[in-house]
């Protein structure tokens, strides 16, 4: 199984693991390192918002995780079923 991927929902933006996000109690961090809580003062934050300047859209938290799906074990088939 592949890798979590973690992108902006809105313009595809990858986080870098920069601290590019900053909390209401001015802690600056990665939220992807903690799941959307600060670690300073444990607000969670259900959304995120993009620190591209062309984008800077906010979206839910957990919007921007993508987790691949093995098809192939999602579809298994067993032929002997299909069979008339």
């Amino acid at each position: 199984m592949n890798e979590i991927k973690i992108r902006c929902p809105h313009c595809s933006w990858e986080p870098d693991g920069g601290a590019h996000w900053a909390c209401t109690c001015d802690h600056v961090w990665n939220t992807f390192d903690t799941a959307g809580v600060c670690p300073s003062c444990n607000k969670k934050w259900e959304d995120t918002q993009c620190p591209l300047p062309d984008c800077q859209k906010w979206s839910k938290h957990e919007d921007w995780y993508i987790i691949p799906i093995d098809m192939d074990a999602l579809f298994v088939t067993n032929k002997k079923d299909l069979s008339i």
